[in-house]
């Protein structure tokens, strides 16, 4: 039995401890937000947080968050009670298929908290490991200077 928080409530599942944490979150947790892209860690699309760190959860065995804090995209928001960063998000347009975005959200949300002002280079850094096919990279770094200039951390 594989215990750990997720977004903040005591959580488990009964799979063997290599189970990557994307499958369990998905699968036996019923949790849908975290995608599903490359599973070799590339693409970014199943970032989540561990304590509070960006992972990835497709490489990442769920015995290694045993007793720490998980934080999907659910955990960030949802569309009945957007996180302010959702919302800035949405108020300038940044998703187009959307795909990619739960992990974009995810690794924008850890460098805000890690950063709260950061600079162009640090924002490059920080979301260099999450693909988007859509390309709406601009659009991404703009949605995160604009919640660093409001003081939004996630």
């Amino acid at each position: 039995m594989q215990q750990f928080q997720l977004n903040g409530r005591a959580a488990q599942a009964d799979v063997a401890a290599e189970m990557p944490l994307l499958w369990v979150v998905r699968d036996a947790l019923g949790l849908k937000g975290s995608k599903f892209g490359c599973g070799q860690g590339l693409c970014g699309a199943c970032t989540m947080h561990v304590d509070g760190v960006a992972v990835r959860s497709c490489i990442t065995p769920v015995a290694s968050v045993a007793g720490k804090a998980v934080r999907t995209i659910e955990g960030l928001g949802s569309l009945q009670q957007a996180s302010p960063l959702q919302k800035i998000w949405a108020e300038l347009g940044v998703p187009q298929c959307g795909y990619c975005q739960s992990g974009q959200l995810m690794a924008a949300s850890a460098l805000l908290q890690r950063t709260p002002k950061p600079s162009d280079a640090e924002i490059d850094a920080a979301m260099s490991g999450n693909l988007c096919r859509c390309g709406t990279y601009p659009r991404i770094k703009q949605a995160i200077r604009v919640a660093a200039e409001r003081g939004v951390q996630a």
